[in-house]
């Protein structure tokens, strides 16, 4: 959940997140204001090194699903609160999360750190339901009270919750 490395041309690669680099003794740098940039405009950045050196970012998006600020604001109008846990930065997810009219968004997490907080606010007397769409999400899916798969994502996800969605309009 936080990168990868491999040898590419008999150089060492690693690529992954920033902290993923940090612990795998890449001083950043330079790197960092391009990836806070990234992050801040709702993309995740992906810091690359080779040799031990920071060599680049990249930034991927996840488009925001066409009707999501809608489904949103239906399912607050319900008085249900929504929130948002995501394995991104916390400047990407809050760029997704403002975009999408979310609030409260819990970010950086893992699958393991996504299937906690479940079970933390399940603790809490609150019944849950959770939308996912990839095997990151899986564990969680499954947790929830109701678990709702988008059919779209990883083949994975489906297996954890029930309904299953099969499509992605979360108008659904």
């Amino acid at each position: 959940g936080r990168g990868i490395e491999g040898r590419v041309d008999g150089r060492s690669a690693l690529i992954g997140t920033e902290v993923y680099l940090q612990e795998n003794g890449v001083e950043v740098g330079g790197l960092r204001a391009v990836a806070s940039a990234l992050a801040s405009s709702g993309k995740t950045p992906i810091l690359i090194a080779i040799d031990g050196r920071p060599a680049g970012v990249m930034g991927v998006a996840d488009t925001l699903k066409p009707n999501a600020a809608g489904a949103v604001a239906h399912l607050r109008a319900l008085g249900l609160r929504v929130a948002m846990l995501s394995g991104d930065r916390r400047e990407t997810a809050m760029a997704i999360a403002r975009q999408a009219g979310i609030g409260e968004v819990i970010a950086e997490v893992l699958p393991q750190g996504k299937l906690e907080e479940i079970r933390r606010l399940q603790q809490q007397g609150r019944i849950v339901g959770m939308v996912g769409d990839g095997v990151n999400d899986a564990p969680a899916l499954a947790q929830a009270d109701v678990g709702i798969a988008m059919a779209s994502g990883a083949d994975v996800a489906p297996a954890g919750a029930e309904p299953t969605l099969m499509g992605n309009d979360l108008g659904d």
